[in-house]
């Protein structure tokens, strides 16, 4: 990872929203484990862990691999929407540290930004919406727009365009394992911020750069 030694301007900014903006990715494994159980079944946190990042097939793939085939993927995944919807509307959705300044910054330089993420367009801008953050963006990308999801670089690569920017131009930032080799793949320099999970280190070494918080990150630009 090279050393920032002064402040720069990308051409733009692409990020991914659950874990990394919104407080999302913590909360929903306990949702996760809450719908199996109203619907009788049992889930373990390491196996919601592996479908951090990743879009709905590919974690209905993980899951069904987990505990079968007869496992109601369906079922409880309505019934994890529901919940979902239920305590997003009730208690809202709490941004990450430092998700303000980094925009506020952005925004200042006149860097474009925008948002790349795994979840569909529909869900995805209704929780940036209860997160009063939905005007905040240029441009969104979200999993349903694209023939693959992360790890494969697609959304970035429609994100950068969307943005009107080269990869090369671009910096993403990621906190889960999938987004990081999704914007490798795709030649656009990353900056890692963990959530949930600690990334092996052969993804690691893709990584450009790695912030404690967005706060923190926001020190790149200037």
């Amino acid at each position: 990872m090279p050393n920032i030694e002064k402040p720069f301007l990308p051409g733009a900014v692409i990020f991914d929203m659950d874990g990394l903006m919104l407080d999302t990715e913590r909360p929903v494994i306990d949702l996760w484990l809450r719908a199996a159980r109203n619907l009788g079944r049992e889930m373990d946190r390491e196996t919601i862990l592996r479908t951090i990042g990743v879009d709905e097939g590919t974690t209905r793939g993980i899951l069904l691999q987990t505990y079968g085939k007869d496992f109601p993927y369906i079922e409880i995944h309505n019934e994890l929407s529901r919940i979902i919807h239920e305590t997003i509307e009730k208690e809202g959705i709490a941004l990450k540290s430092g998700l303000l300044t980094m925009l506020d910054r952005l925004d200042a330089l006149g860097v474009p930004f925008g948002v790349a993420t795994s979840t569909n367009r529909k869900t995805a801008l209704w929780k940036l919406e209860r997160a009063h953050v939905r005007d905040r963006f240029d441009i969104m990308v979200c999993g349903d727009e694209v023939a693959r999801g992360k790890p494969a670089p697609d959304i970035f690569l429609l994100a950068a365009q969307r943005l009107g920017q080269s990869p090369a131009s671009c910096i993403g930032f990621e906190d889960s394992i999938a987004g990081l080799c999704a914007l490798a793949a795709a030649g656009i320099r990353s900056v890692f911020i963990k959530d949930l999970l600690e990334p092996p280190k052969e993804v690691l070494a893709t990584v450009w750069r790695r912030c404690n918080d967005l706060a923190e990150a926001a020190e790149f630009f200037g």
